[in-house]
């Protein structure tokens, strides 16, 4: 079974975490979105919705200071990526701090209790042998077919 958990369906086609979003420069941000469009169209699969709004997506929502309602309702009020990118400029704050979100995701699993919870996964996995995933966006890269 893969990192994305109780059903083991995979999303190929989801952004890594690493793409960083065209208006903003945070990293996540367009994965997120995918996730939202996926889920208003009802196609993201359980193994998802687990941690939909959870993870990742939570983390940035609260760099932001916004809920991830708000995010959901400016995907699904929006006709394309230019109204999009208006709606999530007026929502997120005027400073986004982005060098300080994208440090913090590329390092998420890298503190003493992160590196135990990613060897966890690893290990549920049976990835503990790779040396070469060393976060959790490495993780969900390498579910996700992206890390060979």
């Amino acid at each position: 079974m893969g990192f994305s958990e109780a059903t083991g369906e995979i999303c190929y086609d989801l952004p890594s975490s690493y793409v960083p979003h065209a208006g903003t420069g945070l990293l996540h941000l367009p994965r997120f979105i995918a996730k939202i469009r996926k889920h208003l169209a009802g196609e993201l699969p359980k193994s998802y919705q687990r941690n939909f709004c959870k993870g990742f997506d939570r983390f940035l929502c609260l760099h932001l200071g916004v809920d991830p309602e708000q995010v959901i309702a400016a995907v699904r009020e929006s006709a394309d990526e230019r109204s999009l990118d208006a709606r999530l400029l007026t929502l997120f704050p005027a400073d986004l701090r982005v060098h300080v979100w994208n440090r913090e995701l590329v390092q998420k699993g890298m503190s003493e209790m992160g590196r135990e919870a990613l060897d966890d996964a690893k290990r549920k996995m049976g990835t503990s042998h790779r040396t070469d995933v060393i976060s959790f966006a490495d993780m969900i890269d390498l579910d996700e077919g992206r890390i060979p």
